[in-house]
Formats: C-alpha cells, sequence, structure tokens
C-alpha cells in the first residue's frame, strides 16, 4: 500500500474517534497492554513527560518540546488529534513522521493487531512509541487523548505529569460533573512523580490532592502563586513579565496563553530539579518558536490582513470563556464569525457565551460529527446569534471574506474540525483570491 493507502486503511479498519465519537472508544487498556507487550514495550526506552487536561494540553505539550529541542535534547511529541495531516500527531525534532515507517508499520504487524480489534488511538499510540525508541529520542512529550486513567498513553511511567485544567467535555464518558471529570483526569498521576496542576476550582482541588497523596507525589498547584506579573502585544508576539526570567517573548497568543505560560514555567522548575539541563536560552527559544520548531498550527493562528482572519481550535465552554472576551477586545469595524461545532459538544453551552453583536457564518466540517449547519444556525437563533448556513467550512470563510471590509475581524472556530478544513483549503483560497 502506498502511504495515502494505508491511512485510508487506519481510518476505515480501526475506529476514529473525530469521525464517530464515543463510538470509537475503548474502555480499558488490555489492547493498550498486548500492543506493547508485542512492540517490546518501547516507551520505556525514552524519558517520558505526561500532559493531559481538558483545554491547553496541545500547547502546553508544543511549547515543553520546543524548550527540550532547544536545550539540544533528540524529543519526541505525540499529540492528537491532526489537522491536516495524520504525521503531525507524531513528531520527532519538529519532523512529522516518515511515510515509509507508517506504511511498514501497518504492512508487518497488521496480522497481530487486526484479531485484536484496536481503536485508532491505541494503534497510533503504539505506532509513536515504537518510532521514538526507533529514533532514539531522549525524552518524549506525550498527550493524552481523553481523560487520562484508562487513556492509552496511561502506560507510561513520566518525569512529570502536567494536569492544565478540567472543564466540561466529554461528560459522556468523563463524567457530568467537574469532581468525576477530575478524577479521571488525576489517573495519569503516578507513584512519587511531581504533577504540575496548571488550574484548580474547589471541585477539582481535593481530588487532585487526595490522588496526589494516596501516590505519594509532589503535587504544585500553579495558580496559587502566578510566576508572570504582567503582559503586553508586541507585533508578533506577547512579552510577560516572569519572576524566573524577567521578559519573556511568548509567540502563541491569546488569553488562554495566560494560564499556559504559568502551567508551563512551573513545569520547566519541576524539570530542572528532575535533572534536565533547561538554561535561559532555551527557555526563550522554545516561548518564542513554538511554532517553527514543533508545527503547531490553531492556536489563535493569524492567516490574513486586511481583514484580519484567525482560525482557533478551542471548542467548548472552557475555551471559549478565553476566547469571547479576546474577540469582544478586537479593534475592528465589524466581527464577523465563521463557526461550526460537533454534535456530541455542549453546543448550548458554548453558544450562549458567544457575542449577539457579530455576524454568523454557521458551517460544517467534513467529518461524520459534524453537527449540521442549518440546525446550528436554528439553536444559534435561541440565543441571539443571527447569520447564514453554508454546508462546507470553505464557502462560510470566503462569504466572510467577500462581505469583509479591510478593518473587520473575521474568527473561525468552534471545532478543531472546523480549522482543519480551513488549514486544509486555505492554500486554494488564497490562491482564488489573488
Amino acid at each position: 500500500m502506498t502511504y495515502q493507502e494505508t491511512i485510508t486503511y487506519l481510518y476505515n479498519s480501526a475506529p476514529l474517534f473525530q469521525n464517530i465519537g464515543q463510538g470509537a472508544y475503548k474502555e480499558g487498556l488490555s489492547n493498550t497492554h498486548a500492543l506493547d507487550e508485542h512492540f517490546g514495550h518501547p516507551h520505556r526506552t525514552f524519558r517520558t513527560i505526561h500532559v493531559g487536561g481538558t483545554n491547553g494540553k496541545g500547547s502546553c505539550s508544543h511549547t515543553l518540546a520546543a524548550i527540550l529541542q532547544e536545550a539540544g535534547y533528540r524529543v519526541g511529541l505525540y499529540t492528537s488529534p491532526h489537522l491536516v495531516d495524520f504525521k503531525e500527531r507524531i513528531r520527532v525534532n519538529g519532523a512529522p513522521i516518515e511515510e515509509q515507517f507508517v506504511v511498514d508499520f501497518v504492512a508487518r504487524h497488521r496480522e497481530f493487531f487486526e484479531p485484536l480489534h484496536p481503536s485508532f488511538f491505541e494503534l497510533t499510540t503504539a505506532m509513536a512509541f515504537l518510532y521514538f525508541a526507533e529514533q532514539q529520542v531522549d525524552v518524549a512529550v506525550i498527550e493524552v487523548g481523553l481523560g487520562g486513567r484508562l487513556d492509552c498513553t496511561n502506560i507510561i511511567s513520566p518525569d512529570l505529569a502536567v494536569i492544565t485544567n478540567i472543564s466540561f467535555d466529554h461528560v459522556g464518558l468523563l463524567g457530568d460533573t467537574l469532581g468525576k471529570i477530575a478524577s479521571e483526569k488525576a489517573g495519569i498521576i503516578k507513584p512519587s512523580t511531581p504533577v504540575i496542576i496548571g488550574e484548580h476550582n474547589e471541585e477539582t482541588y481535593p481530588v487532585f490532592k487526595a490522588e496526589a497523596e494516596a501516590k505519594q507525589a509532589p503535587i504544585t498547584f500553579a495558580q496559587e502563586r502566578p510566576l508572570w506579573s504582567d503582559k503586553r502585544g508586541a507585533t508578533d508576539c506577547d512579552i510577560y513579565q516572569t519572576l524566573p526570567y524577567g521578559e519573556l517573548r511568548v509567540e502563541l497568543r491569546g488569553y488562554c496563553q495566560e494560564k499556559n505560560v504559568n502551567t508551563i514555567l512551573y513545569a520547566i522548575a519541576a524539570l530542572q530539579e528532575a535533572g534536565y539541563h533547561l538554561g535561559e536560552e532555551a527557555v526563550r527559544g522554545g516561548f518564542a518558536n513554538v511554532c517553527r520548531l514543533t508545527g503547531l498550527m490553531g492556536r489563535w493562528q493569524q492567516l490574513h490582513t486586511e481583514p484580519r482572519l484567525v482560525c482557533d481550535t478551542g471548542h467548548n465552554t472552557g475555551g471559549f470563556k478565553y476566547i469571547v472576551p479576546q474577540l469582544l477586545a478586537q479593534p475592528c469595524k465589524r466581527l464577523r464569525i465563521v463557526f461550526g461545532m460537533v454534535n456530541d459538544k455542549d453546543i448550548r453551552g458554548v453558544l450562549r457565551l458567544m457575542p449577539e453583536e457579530a455576524t454568523y457564518y454557521f458551517c460544517q466540517a467534513s467529518v461524520a460529527r459534524a453537527l449540521d449547519s442549518s440546525a446550528l444556525q436554528e439553536v444559534a437563533r435561541e440565543f441571539g446569534l443571527q447569520g447564514a448556513a453554508y454546508p462546507t467550512v470553505q464557502a462560510a470563510t470566503e462569504a466572510a471574506l467577500a462581505e469583509a471590509d479591510a478593518e473587520d475581524f473575521i474568527y473561525v472556530g468552534g471545532s478543531s474540525f472546523v480549522v482543519a478544513d480551513l488549514l486544509t483549503c486555505w492554500a486554494e483560497m488564497k490562491k482564488n483570491r489573488e
């Protein structure tokens, strides 16, 4: 099989969460352990850092990987979902996994794994660990897929665990209270292994504290003592005034990154204490160049000026509590929002937060879970949100660009899959506009 044929095989033969949602989720770690045994426990050949949470774990994972790269480590990075190409999920020093490795992995091992009927994520996790071992990485930053306790990444024994925050997401699988969700996320806390909690509240604090005490794991609640005191915007970054490093240039922008920066600063200190050599230059270089170093996309990413167009992968109430104030703070003549969601999210909870004083372009991403754009439009009207419905992300974005003045601001988001569709078609759209 070719690479594209192999990817199609993986999508079709293993349940893919981004396509079918909860039906792709397989509770328990039996398949993961069987795959791990088959491949000879590859994750034991390199050090690991485990990053979980509801929002921000992708930004934190990529920034930590960038800092480690700048410090001279050979770094594996495993994240999900991908936006444009499967290869984004598995990187070594920012370079995506080699296509031939993906092809060979399936060809050589399908006779073993097909009888197991693993999920797509179980299989790709095994692929990532094997690839990192063969690439002889020094350390791998591993992002939790879903939850924590029963996530298939949870077979690792990391040097550090990071839990960014807890908000409502995947409630059908993780629980319908913040305490229940926190309990699942806290499952990545390991015996005697330091853990950083980025954000907490009165529901989640006792859960994390109890789990850490039971595991005798040193725990740090990052929000109790912020490590930065001020932030100002610059042309291509935000500049934070930090306690450990003074002025720090941070490439990733957006209100949500304020919490992430604090969490990462604490994670750096914990890694230094664990023996990692992370000098000031490495920290500065990682924060300032995370997208170039790791290939990160879709975090308040600007694609166009005049009108300014920004996309972001925020997709739940926790994310939009940060995104909406930032949208309202944008200096513009008219705010235009290209918006789509998937059908298993808290749609009304998100729409309740969205600004009425915007023109909406409701759209539908190209995944089976995408909510029909006309249905989204109808629900949005309950909250005073007005706009037309479009069958695709491209059609909605093109309409927004056609109607916008140079001084307008266009936001594209609501789902990772909306951003994925936009990034996939953006080159074509740019060419058509030239």
